[in-house]
């Protein structure tokens, strides 16, 4: 069977830039779709398919925050790569915590723009996921579901986004063991990169939001100093 043309939404209010994006995503063997503004991003996204979503910031008359809290609210799983400017620490915090996936500053390498696609396209291979889809994997109070990326947990029923399922998912399969941080890295973005660890910490924080009684005092998602994070699936009292 041929291979599935993936579908790439590209959202930026820069003509120069989104031309850009445009061309070499689709030199690249996608097929690729387009909005100038948040809105018209967010309605593009939300009422066709898309693999992934390419989103820019600042824009006019919806930001790339709010887009993807929208998309996120409306419980849309695609993978979400940020292109913007605003690359401090605290800008991309609030990007992962609005539900991105990746996150790239501007001025980038259009070769890196390409790679980060890959590998989030790769967590989201029907490939990869047919050897996953009946598959429940459950220990103590967690149960994760990899077709639909979700998890219950005492009865509760939650919706991840593809990055905060990839965490627990690697998680689960090590579960009551410590796994580094340089593993999660790896086994999640597919690279072991230091300065990505804050990275990996504020979607820790959001998974932890999402699984927890109480996400500052976590029963299940534990740090372990100097090494990286353990899961324990039974709600330690």
């Amino acid at each position: 069977m041929a291979n599935v043309q993936k579908r790439i939404l590209i959202v930026d209010d820069d003509d120069e830039i989104r031309d850009l994006l445009e061309f070499d995503v689709s030199h690249s063997g996608y097929f690729v779709d387009t909005a100038k503004d948040g809105l018209e991003g967010l309605n593009k996204a939300l009422n066709n398919t898309y693999d992934l979503i390419l989103l820019d910031v600042m824009m006019p008359k919806m930001n790339g925050f709010d887009v993807a809290k929208n998309i996120r609210q409306a419980r849309l799983s695609i993978p979400i790569l940020m292109l913007t400017a605003k690359g401090t620490i605290d800008d991309k915090t609030e990007g992962f915590e609005s539900g991105v996936d990746d996150y790239l500053v501007k001025p980038f390498d259009i070769q890196e723009v390409l790679l980060r696609i890959k590998v989030l396209l790769r967590r989201n291979q029907v490939e990869d996921k047919n050897s996953l889809s009946d598959e429940v994997l459950h220990a103590g109070d967690i149960q994760i579901f990899p077709e639909s990326l979700e998890t219950i947990i005492i009865n509760k029923r939650t919706k991840l986004t593809p990055t905060e399922f990839e965490i627990l998912y690697c998680l689960m399969q090590h579960f009551n063991q410590p796994v580094t941080l340089a593993t999660l890295l790896d086994e999640v973005w597919g690279y072991d990169s230091n300065e990505d660890v804050r990275m990996l910490r504020v979607h820790v924080g959001g998974l932890r939001n999402k699984i927890e009684p109480d996400s500052k005092n976590p029963k299940y998602l534990h740090t372990v100093t100097n090494v990286g994070y353990k899961l324990t699936p039974f709600s330690e009292e």
